[in-house]
């Protein structure tokens, strides 16, 4: 087989790359370890940034989102029984989030993909890449039991944290950063009618507290836990009785139901630079991983795709590989500043080691939060997603 572009991976940022190169003109293919029902149903963020919602629209397959999703204009912070909303719509010159979850997402990638005739091979196993620092880098992959290769110009590691493209880089030519945090969160799936029609960010004494949803009949909640809990040791009860205390306000009760999932999620950061090597361009979870406090690891892949497309089609179109060349120093600069995003969120939020003292000063900011515009916009700027022009 031959392409131009050879993608691993079909989560949302190989996906969005794969429609971002067609509609150039560029040819590309997308492999995929799992099967289609697992990638389709596989749960992961809920919250899109301004950009995303843009990106989704650019490639012709924003209209069931903005049919089902939830248009958020603004976000809640919830403290000692108080309530800050941040209008981020007003703060923002116009921007705004969406909520519409990620598996939602990959279907209407999926579906608009395939209805175009693109290339996407699911179930492929022994994925290995060859001639990365040469100009004809090759995939080969094994396919209903037949080993193939892919000749491209160019390969994108879309294939996640565990993926086979990372490895693939020498680990000399790389610099890893991670930073493993001391507590988890335990996250409810329900079938509850949410009390709230925009996101609450709750501070309390025993923990900080997240209250999304996904629709009008389902919720999404989230409780600080310690890293090693065993979401096992949480019956209902134990749950809806925890949430009810951490976003207790006069008048306010959380939505409760039948939880149908549950589970505890480790809280990390993991930056790799660069993010290329030779003709190997890492994109998403495969490059970055960042702490879900922010709402940013979906968003920064759709970025990281819509840079590496840009700089992809200026090569073939105009000769010139300058956005090739910087698209790493260009990629991360928006990473760090999710990932200090997200270390800030944690800091004002989430209940830490520094006892009284820690709680006094989150106290003394959030008050001020609640008070100052200016406060309000610089948090709203970076939430919504600063706009593309900081890429540059």
């Amino acid at each position: 087989m031959r392409t131009q572009v050879g993608i691993v991976g079909a989560g949302p940022a190989g996906l969005m790359l794969a429609h971002l190169l067609e509609r150039e003109g560029i040819e590309c293919v997308v492999l995929e370890a799992r099967d289609r029902p697992y990638v389709e149903a596989r749960v992961r963020a809920g919250l899109l940034e301004q950009n995303t919602i843009d990106l989704l629209d650019e490639v012709g397959v924003g209209e069931r989102m903005h049919r089902e999703g939830s248009q958020q204009d603004g976000v809640r912070f919830r403290f000692r029984g108080r309530t800050c909303r941040i209008d981020v719509h007003a703060l923002t010159g116009g921007r705004r989030t969406m909520i519409y979850g990620q598996q939602e997402i990959v279907k209407d990638l999926i579906g608009s993909w395939l209805g175009k005739g693109g290339e996407l091979r699911f179930e492929v196993s022994g994925v290995a890449l060859s001639g990365i620092d040469g100009e004809r880098p090759a995939i080969d992959f094994v396919h209903d039991d037949a080993a193939m290769r892919l000749d491209c110009d160019f390969v994108a590691g879309c294939d996640g944290f565990h993926g086979v493209c990372r490895p693939a880089i020498p680990a000399s030519a790389l610099t890893i950063t991670e930073r493993p945090l001391p507590f988890g969160w335990l996250g409810i799936l329900a079938e509850a009618t949410p009390h709230t029609d925009e996101l609450i960010y709750a501070w309390h004494e025993h923990g900080f507290a997240l209250y999304s949803f996904r629709s009008q009949q389902v919720s999404r909640l989230y409780l600080q836990v310690p890293a090693d809990e065993d979401a096992g040791a949480w019956s209902d009860d134990r749950i809806w009785s925890e949430l009810q205390r951490r976003f207790a306000a006069e008048g306010f009760e959380v939505g409760e139901g039948p939880i149908v999932d549950k589970g505890v999620t480790a809280m990390r950061s993991f930056v790799c630079d660069p993010m290329q090597h030779g003709r190997l361009f890492l994109a998403g979870d495969a490059a970055h991983i960042v702490p879900p406090t922010g709402a940013k690891g979906l968003n920064l892949a759709m970025n990281d795709v819509r840079l590496l497309a840009d700089a992809l089609v200026r090569h073939y179109r105009d000769g010139d590989a300058t956005g090739l060349e910087t698209y790493s120093e260009r990629a991360l600069r928006r990473v760090w500043l999710a990932q200090d995003f997200s270390e800030d969120v944690i800091r004002l939020l989430h209940k830490l080691e520094g006892g009284t003292y820690e709680q006094a000063t989150q106290l003394a900011r959030l008050d001020h939060m609640f008070r100052s515009e200016a406060a309000q916009r610089a948090f709203a700027e970076v939430y919504a997603g600063v706009p593309p022009t900081f890429d540059f």
